[in-house]
């Protein structure tokens, strides 16, 4: 699968040299998850910042945090490392993602016909889950109270995941949704469960809102809580990334 980019070739090519640069630093092991920071790029720090503004955003509300397509988990540690920061004795602040790990289950027409979308495009390699579990309990440990898991990753169909989790924990309160499924079934399904666990004050957060390349994340939007009834915001860093406040 080619992953969808609005880069340039110039661009590309330097992105290729970031990768080389990273594979082969000459950082000594021992130093090397404390200087990870030297390889990123200022796309991936603007995402930090977003979710930085956003959990500012919902310090005093009570609830849980949900991520609706996780993948390798980047947005799911930077989240767990904020919990860390900013309220580290927290511990009923959990944190939940869901992923097939295998990529796009099925694609609808509402979905457009970007190059991108076909079904099991954005799988991971075989077992990640279990690696991405080692890595958000590296992050707890971490922290104060670690001996308290606040983190779950649930893999499979996340309509049905959702739907069991939430059976399974009826007393569920949402201070944070976040979704990054870029199509419209899952993001339909998974925006009708929470609508009952969201509290005043939530948030909602979205990865591909207005994105011609991924039009159902809207379409999804649109038939759920309607776009004239939220203030919809945009991610100020970069522009891609978009939330709005349940209230």
């Amino acid at each position: 699968m080619k992953l969808r980019t609005l880069a340039s070739d110039k661009e590309m090519s330097n992105r290729e040299v970031g990768t080389e640069l990273l594979v082969n630093s000459p950082i000594p092991k021992n130093e090397k998850v404390s200087q990870v920071g030297v390889y990123q790029k200022r796309q991936e720090l603007s995402k930090v910042l977003f979710f930085n503004e956003i959990y500012q955003q919902i310090k005093d509300v009570h609830g849980v945090v949900m991520e609706f397509g996780v993948r390798w988990g980047q947005n799911l540690t930077t989240l767990s490392n904020l919990r860390g920061i900013y309220e580290p004795y927290n511990y009923n602040r959990k944190i939940i993602g869901f992923d097939t790990f295998e990529g796009f289950l099925g694609i609808n027409d509402k979905d457009g016909n970007d190059d991108s979308i076909e079904k099991g495009a954005f799988s991971v390699t075989s077992g990640y889950e279990d690696h991405l579990d080692q890595v958000m309990r590296f992050h707890q440990n971490e922290s104060p109270l670690n001996h308290i898991d606040k983190f779950e990753i649930c893999k499979g169909d996340a309509s049905i995941e959702l739907e069991a989790y939430l059976k399974r924990n009826p007393q569920t309160m949402i201070a944070f949704a976040y979704f990054d499924f870029d199509i419209y079934e899952p993001t339909l399904k998974c925006l009708e469960l929470i609508k009952d666990h969201l509290v005043n004050g939530a948030v909602i957060g979205f990865d591909e809102l207005n994105d011609p390349g991924f039009p159902g994340e809207t379409f999804a939007l649109k038939e759920v809580f309607g776009l004239d009834r939220f203030r919809v915001q945009r991610n100020k860093f970069s522009g891609m990334q978009s939330y709005l406040v349940y209230e």
